[in-house]
């Protein structure tokens, strides 16, 4: 794994590649305004399919007039077969619930390793509708469900029906036909785990590849269904869905606190995604050269991005704040370009971090890696990680400590005795084992708290090894463990991290202020999803997929440009 003083390893021979600092980039709010970008992994996913031509056909499409039944995709990729199955049922709209608590769905779906026949589409359906109440084996990849868009299923079928296109106003406004409520993988309720998904099966060894898979296919599963329902209606009358509108419509989600403590229980995998990105974007900041055709793609992707972000709709008034804030940045950004001659990219990026906010910085950021696919798509490749903190007992008590001085300033500085620093605490809901925070103030449970607040872990390793080296300056990490057994865990973490480029989140996560959202976006992000629209502090809805190519597309030829999807102009006949 790269040191903080290590070079690109594809750039030997070539100048330093110099990446951002860790207390610059593992800031917890700027890691909360990180927008999808190329090196998201929907998009990677998207090119390989396209660039394969993987065969993605229905085998079984067994749906009554209203849609409801069982549909059988198989699924063939250059050296591997899969089936993603599905099953749509009717749902009472009083038992239509996106939270955790839900116990029934419209669309219940599972991918599976190789051909399945009926006998195992009948078992998967015994369990795969239940969810967490059923079980499954290990020829299944991934569990998801989803519910239909109130706002927009039944109004889009009724247009086509008609014969006609669904307003795209409304579908700017909710850009999705379906709402994913959960998406499970790596072992969970008896499925295969993640050692055997990316071992046995290389198309999906990249991290999440498998769960975004799920995710592409439930989109172009909602679309079908529509269409087909709208046959099913008014056979004579009905009309498909344009392409451009088609590709138009994403996948919606809804995400809560149970996708959180992912970013701190893994740490390692975590600084890997941040040093891939930073060292995307260093590489087009120090290698990039600037031509009149490369500023040209800038300044259509800036007006792209004032577009997109005018047509993102959301009901949350703090990020209508943020959304509003980045329009101001970036007419600042034009008025900018419009008035300087770039010589290099550094001198642009400098610019904004003085004068941008940090979701206007972040979104910069990503508008150059569209620039350079040359320069950015290879590090697709490097996203996965084997995890393993180690402890090192022999390690001298007191190079521990300058450990901790050098790589945890941030977790040294914070005073956990002001008011509010230590009142929030993370546990897990005994019903559904689902991540809550709790308020010390007003509710009793610390006892079962997560061990999510590294900073005050640190803190508190410290100032114990501290008294220890005053009576003992010359012992080893494996005699302060031994007076003190309770701090191997921190101690095997800041042993392992301190040998990472960018290493922990530098955040206070048990502070009373502490806002999830910004856990939430940051690995949301890297999936590749946009639109965020925060329900609260503690969930988010967000669209997936909007923009990208459909079924029919693969063996089209492909222009990897679904980045910051704008609403189409419909075709007039």
């Amino acid at each position: 794994m790269n040191t903080p003083s290590s070079i690109d390893p594809g750039m030997r021979g070539a100048q330093a590649i110099r990446m951002r600092p860790a207390h610059v980039v593992m800031d917890l709010e700027r890691l909360g305004s990180l927008h999808q970008s190329r090196l998201s992994f929907m998009r990677s996913l998207v090119r390989k399919i396209m660039r394969e031509g993987w065969q993605i056909k229905a085998r079984r499409f067994e749906l009554d007039a209203e849609g409801y039944g069982t549909v059988v995709y198989r699924v063939q990729t250059t050296g591997d077969l899969f089936s993603f199955v599905l099953f749509s049922q009717y749902l009472d709209p009083e038992k239509r619930n996106d939270r955790v608590i839900a116990s029934e769905w419209d669309l219940t779906m599972a991918l599976c390793e190789g051909e399945v026949d009926d006998d195992y589409v009948e078992y998967l359906r015994r369990n795969v509708p239940l969810q967490e109440a059923g079980r499954l084996d290990s020829r299944v990849m991934v569990l998801s469900r989803a519910n239909r868009s109130v706002r927009n299923f039944d109004s889009v079928v009724a247009a086509l029906s008609a014969g006609q296109q669904p307003a795209v106003e409304q579908i700017a406004r909710v850009g999705y036909l379906y709402r994913t409520t959960a998406v499970y993988g790596s072992g969970k309720l008896g499925m295969a785990d993640w050692e055997k998904v990316s071992g046995k099966h290389p198309d999906f060894a990249r991290p999440f590849a498998a769960e975004m898979f799920n995710c592409f296919m439930l989109r172009n599963f909602s679309l079908q269904q529509a269409e087909y329902i709208a046959r099913q209606r008014a056979p004579e009358t009905a009309a498909p869905l344009q392409p451009a509108l088609k590709r138009y419509f994403g996948i919606g989600n809804s995400t809560g606190l149970g996708m959180a403590p992912y970013l701190i229980n893994h740490p390692q995998l975590i600084s890997r995604w941040i040093e891939m990105r930073e060292l995307a974007l260093a590489r087009v900041r120090g290698l990039g050269q600037v031509t009149a055709e490369r500023l040209a793609r800038l300044h259509a992707l800036v007006v792209r991005g004032i577009r997109h972000i005018e047509e993102t709709v959301t009901e949350d008034g703090w990020q209508t704040g943020n959304n509003r804030v980045v329009l101001e940045d970036f007419a600042a950004l034009q008025d900018w370009l419009g008035g300087h001659h770039l010589d290099n990219w550094a001198q642009l990026l400098a610019w904004a971090e003085r004068q941008l906010s940090l979701q206007g910085q972040e979104l910069l950021n990503c508008i150059l890696l569209e620039l350079y696919p040359e320069l950015v798509d290879a590090l697709e490749d490097r996203f996965a990680l084997v995890e393993s903190l180690e402890l090192q007992p022999e390690m001298a008590a007191n190079q521990l400590r300058a450990l901790i001085e050098q790589h945890y300033a941030w977790a040294l500085a914070i005073d956990f005795d002001t008011d509010g620093a230590t009142e929030t605490f993370w546990y897990r809901s005994e019903e559904k084992q689902e991540p809550r925070l709790g308020n010390c103030n007003l509710e009793t449970g610390r006892d079962k708290q997560m061990p999510l607040g590294i900073g005050y872990l640190v803190q508190q390793c410290y100032r114990q090894l501290c008294v220890y080296l005053d009576e003992n300056p010359q012992q080893c990490t494996a005699s302060f463990l031994l007076r003190h057994p309770d701090q191997r865990g921190i101690v095997r973490r800041i042993q392992s991290m301190a040998k990472t480029h960018y290493g922990e989140i530098q955040a206070n996560l048990l502070d009373r202020q502490v806002l999830p959202m910004h856990l939430l976006r940051c690995k949301l992000a890297f999936f590749g999803v946009s639109k965020f629209d925060p329900r609260s502090r503690l969930w988010v809805r967000n669209t997936m997929f909007q923009g990208a190519p459909l079924l029919e597309d693969i063996g089209q030829p492909f222009e990897d440009d679904w980045f910051l999807p704008l609403a189409p102009s419909l075709e007039t006949r």
